[in-house]
């Protein structure tokens, strides 16, 4: 008999049901030459420090570092039934084999191992590798199962990988909450993501805007903007300084004669976009569909696993093996409409596909190759409306990796006027290719085709002679960096080695940034829930307390370099060219400097107190603001996440403005400078209109008008918010 463990319920039915298994127990499914049973995701974890010692229950400074030779492992309580179900099995004298059915990859390893280890089986173990799970999939990896001693080197990764985790987020959690007096959480991979948004936070915060002027000629058939020849960069060669000197070159050359001076033709080419791996698919559903990362990885997971529509998505390849070449020949052959019709913009030859080393090469498949469609045909109308929309993504990127280049004309001309110098540019499409795919789908046409060089131009030659009809200048400023997305987040944790200056390192550590792609939706989401980064829209930025944590933490722990250089050297230890104890030597050296770090280093930093629900959920932070008095009673008034109001509140004083109260109506949102100015002067007056306090209402009026656009009761009661 061989035993055979899933990772989920769901994924040890549809193994039965291949396997032709059908008698249902307690815990598992049992057929004439298996039994199937599963975990629910984890069923063993590490233990918490006062497990090891009681003594750790209560966090003391004196107690830093923890550092226990071995971490022990323990049954999480609310799967010890299932354990017990799985160890009863595993030492069953009737199960001669055990095969390991868990997700192909770091973290289905560790889920088996630890399971394996605690069970105290020593049972031979196969280990079942899976890309899909098709029914063809599914029968194909047991015919191709590999003994468990060839993924050694990948659960040691994931067992190395969660040790340090528990030693760093242990040790510094502590002992930076016991030097600061605040709830903080301190991670290898969280803080320097954390990091990432405080640095582009600040970016924004100090970026001043400087004004400049650009100008605009037109010579009746085709328009030519301003530049600067002896400026080489492109953006800066276009602008002109001041108003005045902008007025004067339109005048200039209003009405006069223009010469074509300059022609360049470029063939231009765009190569195919290449196949999906997850966090490129997590950028572009964010930036596409408006999915978060988190979102994408769920509704990819439910198109893997339950409609069975998709490829494994925890994948960091880009890349197919070549001996797939049948199989997608298959999915291609099942595909169901529209992408049936899309398979006609793909060039073949000899009736036969297109072969590239951007979409086939096993030196760039590891653990999973690329994500595409299955080869078991789909029906879109059983899919919900995000698995509808995600799928259309990972199959239109299909299709369009084996489409042909698109390729154009690019055109620059350049014209003379009064020794003013004015460009246009061109494009003139040749070969639309891969574009095809996208031309019904606007949002993504427009992301994937926004180009600069969009403009038609006549066919002109050098010396062509025209008149300046119009030439007029406008003012424009230099933008601030865009606030941080799911997708620039993602983009940015990728590519983290990026940021280190060390040439060499940063070449070692390609393809090693912070986390993994199947790990980084879980590390954004957690940094809102501590509290760390907050959404707004579509855009994610550092809270106040993120901030201040990225001030009183070291760079050590703060920057990619550290965090980069792990995940290579874990990547190394589950290819068995690192030795994994060395590897957590310097954890523990790490975790130890952490510590006194937070002990001998502290920062003149004051966090907010915090208010916490059920389960340690951040409700808000509450803030006095040092020179605001409440109007109702003259106590101070605090702030936190959603508004202002009066510490006086028990015993019964109502007021209170909300901070959206205004922009809800098209006005400005309150902030705590606005509100400490408004209840000192009753009136603030800002760039888009005035503020006014008086007796228990709040009125706003835009600029420009007589009468108050926007009226607000300051008592915490129904609100008078009658509109002009």
């Amino acid at each position: 008999m061989i035993l055979i463990v899933a990772e989920k319920p769901s994924v040890g039915r549809d193994i039965a049901r291949v396997l032709k298994c059908s008698h249902k127990a307690d815990g598992y499914i049992a057929g004439d030459d298996y039994i199937i049973t599963w975990a629910f995701g984890h069923l063993v974890a590490l233990v918490d420090p006062d497990e090891i010692d009681e003594k750790l229950k209560k966090w003391r400074m004196e107690d830093l570092p923890i550092m226990p030779e071995v971490i022990p492992t323990k049954i999480i309580a609310k799967s010890k039934n299932q354990f017990s179900v799985i160890k009863k099995l595993m030492l069953d004298s009737k199960i001669k084999r055990i095969i390991c059915a868990t997700d192909a990859g770091r973290e289905g390893e560790l889920i088996f191992g630890l399971i394996y280890e605690k069970s105290g089986s020593k049972k031979p173990v196969d280990r079942l590798w899976i890309s899909s799970m098709t029914d063809a999939a599914i029968k194909e990896g047991f015919e191709n199962l590999k003994p468990m001693s060839h993924y050694a080197g990948l659960y040691q990764s994931a067992l190395c990988r969660s040790q340090a985790d528990w030693l760093v987020g242990m040790n510094a959690s502590r002992a930076f909450t016991l030097g600061y007096d605040a709830l903080l959480s301190v991670g290898r991979v969280q803080t320097p993501t954390l990091a990432i948004l405080v640095k582009r936070q600040n970016e924004i915060s100090e970026f001043k805007p400087e004004e400049y002027y650009t100008l605009t000629a037109d010579f009746g058939d085709y328009q030519g903007q301003w530049f600067d020849p002896g400026v080489k960069e492109d953006k800066l060669s276009g602008r002109i300084k001041d108003k005045e000197t902008a007025a004067a070159k339109a005048k200039k050359i209003r009405g006069k004669q223009a010469r074509v001076s300059n022609i360049q033709v470029e063939e231009k080419r765009e190569l195919p976009p290449q196949l999906y791996d997850l966090t490129s698919l997590q950028r572009d559903a964010n930036r596409m569909l408006g999915f978060t990362a988190d979102k994408t990885l769920k509704t990819a997971q439910s198109l893997y696993e339950t409609k069975k529509a998709i490829t494994y998505p925890r994948t960091d390849s880009r890349y197919l093996p070549h001996d797939m070449l049948s199989r997608v020949y298959k999915t291609m052959e099942n595909l169901t409409p529209p992408y049936q019709d899309m398979l006609k913009f793909i060039e073949k030859k000899d009736n036969k596909l297109p072969y590239s080393k951007r979409v086939f090469d096993d030196s760039k498949v590891s653990d999973h190759h690329a994500i595409i469609p299955t080869p078991q045909k789909t029906s879109t109308q059983k899919l919900s409306p995000d698995e509808r929309a995600l799928f259309d993504l990972v199959s239109k990127r299909f299709i369009a990796a084996f489409c042909p280049t698109h390729q154009y004309l690019s055109t620059r001309i350049e014209t003379l006027a009064e020794e003013e110098h004015f460009k246009s540019l061109g494009k003139t499409v040749l070969v639309q290719g891969w574009k095809n795919i996208y031309q019904s789908t606007v949002k993504e046409s427009e992301a994937k085709t926004k180009d600069k060089e969009a403009a038609v131009l006549p066919k002109l030659s050098i010396g062509e002679q025209r008149t300046v009809e119009k030439a007029a200048s406008k003012k424009e400023s230099t933008k601030p960096p865009a606030p941080h997305t799911d997708a620039s987040l993602l983009s940015s944790m990728e590519n983290a080695g990026r940021e280190i200056d060390d040439e060499a390192l940063r070449d070692s550590m390609r393809g090693s940034g912070l986390g993994t792609p199947a790990t980084r939706a879980a590390i954004i989401e957690r940094l809102i829930k501590v509290g760390y980064a907050q959404r707004k829209g579509k855009a994610i930025a550092a809270t106040q307390k993120g901030e201040n944590l990225i001030q009183v933490v070291p760079s050590e722990i703060a920057s990619p370099e550290i965090t980069g250089k792990w995940e290579l050297a874990l990547n190394e230890i589950a290819q068995q060219k690192r030795d994994a104890q060395r590897f957590m030597e310097g954890i523990r050296r790490l975790s130890s400097f952490l510590v006194h770090y937070a002990k001998d280093e502290k920062k003149p930093v004051v966090f907010e107190k915090e208010f916490r629900g059920r389960g340690g959920k951040l409700r808000q932070t509450i803030k006095t603001l040092p020179e605001a008095v409440c109007p109702l009673c003259g106590k101070p008034v605090q702030e936190n996440d959603k508004a202002f109001g009066c510490t006086d509140w028990k015993s019964g004083c109502s007021f209170t403005l909300w901070k959206d109260s205004l922009a809800r109506r098209g006005g400005p949102r309150l902030n705590a400078a606005t509100v400490t100015k408004l209840l000192k002067n009753k009136q603030v007056q800002g760039s888009i209109g005035t503020i006014i306090l008086e007796n228990d209402t709040m009125s706003f009026t835009k600029k420009g008008d007589d009468h108050p656009t926007i009226r607000q009761s300051i008592r915490y009661q129904k609100a008078n918010t009658a509109k002009k």
